[in-house]
């Protein structure tokens, strides 16, 4: 990416730009037995995904912690649901959550440096429910700001999110580059006026 003068900013979209999800079964399988309950592999792998099925199109109604509470334990739900587990959703949602782990996509780190080194302000724009600050860990502390279309109350590919982002950041959309990994980055960023790149970073 050699056109970096060009910018005084990238934001950056989160799931699969810039961090991955452990894989969380082991985790879920584990606590499921703590509870009394056994489950192979693949039937919490399907468990899960159904819960990521019913959690994507719902991310938006995550936008404080009242509401983030709610949010996790519907999806707590309908994980258990469909693991076959007769355990109560209030009383595993922390579990379930804290089986949700996220690491730095590789080549993450050394992107963000780069850009760091060269004086780019940062910023994490990303459909997520506010819980992404916390997910995000020491990570979060790299980026001038994060957001997510939770906070916003508007999903990409409204461009809402990302400039909400730049205004926080203080930097004009066509100093902007937005870098992710689904049609929404894109089409967003450019309805904001920022340029976009295809992940990876």
């Amino acid at each position: 990416m050699g056109e970096l003068t060009d910018f005084d900013a990238v934001t950056i979209d989160a799931y699969g730009t810039l961090v991955e999800l452990v894989d969380p079964v082991p985790a879920l399988q584990a606590a499921l037995a703590e509870r009394g309950v056994e489950r192979d592999a693949d039937r919490l792998r399907a468990a899960f995904r159904a819960e990521v099925a019913y959690y994507r199109p719902r991310s938006l109604e995550g936008r404080d912690a009242r509401s983030l509470a709610a949010l996790r334990r519907d999806c707590a739900g309908v994980f258990l649901r469909e693991a076959g587990a007769e355990i109560d959703a209030d009383e595993f949602t922390q579990a379930f959550v804290d089986s949700l782990v996220f690491r730095p996509v590789e080549g993450a780190i050394a992107a963000i440096e780069r850009f760091t080194a060269q004086g780019l302000a940062l910023a994490v724009v990303s459909n997520w429910d506010v819980g992404l600050h916390e997910k995000l860990g020491p990570l979060a502390s790299r980026f001038g700001c994060v957001v997510t279309s939770a906070e916003v109350g508007a999903p990409k590919p409204d461009p809402a999110v990302f400039l909400a982002a730049l205004g926080r950041l203080g930097v004009e959309p066509a100093r902007a580059l937005h870098v992710g990994d689904e049609q929404g980055d894109e089409d967003g960023a450019r309805a904001a006026g920022m340029r976009f790149r295809w992940a990876p970073l």
